[in-house]
Order: C-alpha cells, then structure tokens, then sequence
C-alpha cells in the first residue's frame, strides 16, 4: 500500500494558492525553494521593486498613497535585512515571495497591490540583471587590479632576460617584462569582453509580466530611467524567457579563468626545482604533512582548478538552455547558483592572484643563465645570413646543420670558431657574427612592432600606464 506523501503545514496562504485546495508536500517544498540560494538578490529585488511601486502610483494604478507606504515598507524590510534580522522562510519558496509576504505585514493592504502589473518571470529577470550588472562592474575592477599588479611588476624587471618557449621547449630569449606583459593584454581582452557585456545586460525586462505584458497602462521607459537602464526589451516573450546574457557572462568568465589558469600553470612549473624561476613567498605557499621540504604552490594550483569549475557551469548553464520551449519554465531557476558560484570563483581568483604576484621572488641569475641555452639565438644567426644575402629557407638549414654539429660536439654556438662557420657551413660567416649570438644582443635586436626588444616593452608599459591613469581620471570625473 502506497504511502500518502506528507503536506507542510501552511503558515500562511501561498500567493498562487487560489487555484489549490490541498497543501504542498514537504518534499516539493524542500525540492522546489531557492530562498537558500536566491536570498543574496534581496538588495535588487527591493531596488526593484521601487522602481515598480514609483511608476504604479506615477501611472495612477495604484493610489500614491499607496506607493509611498509601499517604498517606506520595502526599505524598512531592506534595513532589516542588511542588519540580520529579517527571517527567510522556505515556505514562501523565494526572494521575490519573502519579501512581498513581509511587505504585507509591514504595510497590510497597501502591500498587496505591489504585485499588479507584473511576474515573478519578469521580477527575476530584473533581479538577475541587476545583480549581474554590478558583478560585472566589479569584476572589470579586479582583472584592472591583476593587470595593474602584471604592469608593476615587469616594470619593475624590466632588464631581465628569459628564456621563451614553444611546446614547453627553449626557444628565443624575452625579456621577462615582455613575457608578463602578455597576460596584461589578455586582461585588457577580458576587460573589454566584459564591458561589451553591460550593453546585453543593461536592458530592463520588467513590464513583460508572466509572457504577453499587461492591459493595465504602465511606463517601462520611467523604470527603466529609474533603475539606470539603458533599453528596454523589445518581446514580452523573449524577456522572461531570455537567458543569453548569463551564458555570455559565463563565457567570458570561462575565458578569464582559462587565461588566469595558464599564468597560475606558469607559477607552477616556474617553482618547481627542475625550472627554479621563483621563489614563493611563505604567505602564498604551503606545506606538506608528511615531507618537511617541501613547499607546495597551492594557491596556483587551485586557481587553476576552479577553472575547470567555472567551466563546468558555463556547460551546465548551455544545458539549462537547449531545449526549453517559450516562455518561462522552472528550469531556469537552476541558472542562479551556476551563476552565482561563477561570480564568486573569478573575483577570488583575481584577488589572490593580484596579491600574490607583487611578492613573488624572481630568481634573476637563473634567469639570465638559462635564456642563452638551448642555441637559442639560433634564429638570430640565420637572420644574420639573410641579412648576408642568404635565402631564409637556406639560412634555417645551414644554421641547422650548425647546431647539429655543435650539439655533437658538446659546443654552444659562440664555441664554433670563425674558421669552422666559414670553412663547414657559410662563406658568408664573419666575425661580426658572435655579435649577434648574446642572449642580450637577441632581445634588443627584436625590434619590431611588439616585439620583444627594450625600446618596445617600455612603449607598451608606457601605454598601459597611460590607460590606467585616464581611467583614474575618468573615474574622478564621474
């Protein structure tokens, strides 16, 4: 015999209650609530629902009157919030019933007209959208920070060289500034991708209502003033249902961590022995319970981790999304904690990271020291020869064959006697060809446009110092 599923005492009548005469089981009620979850939209859903209180009185739907006790109340509920003494109930479900059911008490009759002309659809569209808008806002700041802490510090290492790699194999020598100016570009990517994001983000859905909008005569350009939004949606159907700009935030985010991930897998390897680049710093390292040596770059390595987390929920979100018909089904109440968890894993990330990377300690000598091995200037020497004269394809071959040779018999390339370079691979060799095979003479003979040459790291620097103090300035102005 089948068990009768048990119903949660009603404290109190669900606003949508009207059409039901039995109670909600226990199970649904836990199963279905997101007030655990969705409580955090408490200041957005409040901000909006002011904006939706000013224009029902503007509009003459709701008495002025009625509007204003609506306002007093909401902020009155918004204080008691921010001071941790308001009581989420998981039997009001969510953020949006929360707060009503408390309107209500705080202002009886006036309250319950809050709710006409509008849906929990559009409500959390509107609360998301908020929400997102000043995440995002917040997150451009941080990857500025990280990009600030990258500038400073090639600034100040600004003359040492370094190996670069391809396939994780020696390959020119860099000037170390250059090599961390690469991730400052990646940040300004990010940044942008980002800001570009506000433009989808920053359009009020609100006024859409359930799915069809209303018959009552309301103003979605006044609350859209109100709120500082600069759109408003052009399909009912399309508000509600519209998700598209939580999945492009999770892809740039996904973006960003992917770049913040490569940079950690750099500190990484750079601690370990084998590459000996860095040294961590106590604050930023741990260690092990077992072996007292070791000391173990964790930061990095959860950074890099959490990349694959925020990944995850970008495919979660896209999964969400591909089969729902229109218009609002309960499925969406799943993007929240993806989106939120998204959120709070990049800006830890950019923090950590940008607190880190100043105390670093560069192990400069080593740094030196590795960048002429490998005949890394081998390049070099073959652009040497077409300078000569020599076809490049040519040039690559006879310099292979002289890294061959020298690599049999246990030389650097500066060992190869002039004598040897003339009489086994080139007549075209002379003795100004030891100039160019210095690590230093590598670099600073980089000279073209964003290469790695002194001359260009310090143009580059220059401008992403330039940028940053417009912004201090654009910043002050407003």
């Amino acid at each position: 015999m089948a068990m009768k599923s048990k119903t949660a005492k009603q404290k109190i009548k669900k606003p949508w209650g009207g059409r039901f005469s039995g109670g909600t089981s226990q199970a649904v009620e836990a199963f279905s609530e997101s007030i655990s979850f969705d409580k955090r939209l408490w200041k957005y859903d409040i901000e909006g629902s002011i904006a939706h209180a000013g224009m029902l009185g503007k509009q003459g739907i709701i008495p002025k009157k009625d509007a204003k006790l609506i306002v007093k109340g909401l902020m009155r509920i918004a204080t008691r919030i921010a001071e941790g003494g308001f009581v989420f109930r998981e039997e009001l479900e969510d953020i949006h019933m929360n707060i009503e059911a408390a309107l209500i008490e705080e202002t009886g009759e006036a309250g319950k007209k809050l709710h006409t002309a509008r849906s929990r659809n559009d409500q959390v569209a509107l609360d998301l959208r908020l929400y997102l808008r000043s995440e995002v806002k917040e997150t451009i700041g941080l990857v500025g920070g990280l990009k600030a802490a990258l500038v400073d510090l090639a600034q100040r290492h600004r003359e040492i060289i370094m190996p670069g790699y391809t396939h994780l194999q020696r390959a020119q020598p860099v000037l170390l500034a250059h090599h961390l100016l690469a991730y400052a570009e990646m940040m300004d990517r990010d940044a942008e991708r980002l800001l570009e994001s506000l433009k989808r983000i920053n359009v009020l859905p609100l006024g859409a209502c359930a799915l069809a909008g209303t018959s009552l005569p309301i103003d979605r350009l006044y609350v859209a003033e109100l709120l500082g939004f600069d759109a408003v949606s052009a399909n009912s159907m399309d508000s509600v249902s519209d998700r598209d700009f939580v999945l492009e935030f999770l892809s740039d985010a996904a973006i960003l961590m992917m770049h913040l991930s490569r940079l950690s897998e750099e500190v990484v390897l750079w601690s370990t022995e084998e590459f000996s680049f860095i040294g961590l710093p106590d604050a930023f390292a741990t260690g092990s319970s077992i072996m007292p040596q070791k000391k173990n770059p964790d930061v990095a390595e959860l950074a890099r981790g959490k990349t694959g987390r925020v990944y995850g929920n970008l495919m979660g979100m896209l999964t969400v999304m591909k089969a729902l018909p229109l218009t609002y089904n309960r499925d969406l109440q799943e993007d929240k904690e993806l989106l939120f968890d998204t959120v709070d894993t990049v800006k830890s990330v950019l923090d950590v990271l940008a607190q880190m990377l100043p105390v670093i300690n560069f192990r400069t000598e080593r740094l030196e020291e590795t960048a002429g091995e490998g005949f890394s200037t081998a390049t070099d020497m073959a652009e040497y020869l077409v300078k000569k004269g020599m076809p490049f394809r040519e040039a690559h071959g006879v310099v292979g064959r002289a890294v061959l040779y020298a690599s049999q018999k246990g030389k650097r390339l500066e060992d190869i006697s002039l004598d040897e370079y003339k009489g086994l691979f080139s007549g075209l060799f002379d003795k100004d060809v030891f100039q160019v095979l210095s690590p230093r003479a590598s670099v600073a003979a980089k000279k073209s446009l964003g290469g790695t040459a002194p001359s260009e790291v310090a143009r580059r620097m220059a401008a992403h110092k330039k940028e940053k103090e417009k912004k201090k300035k654009d910043k002050k102005g407003k």
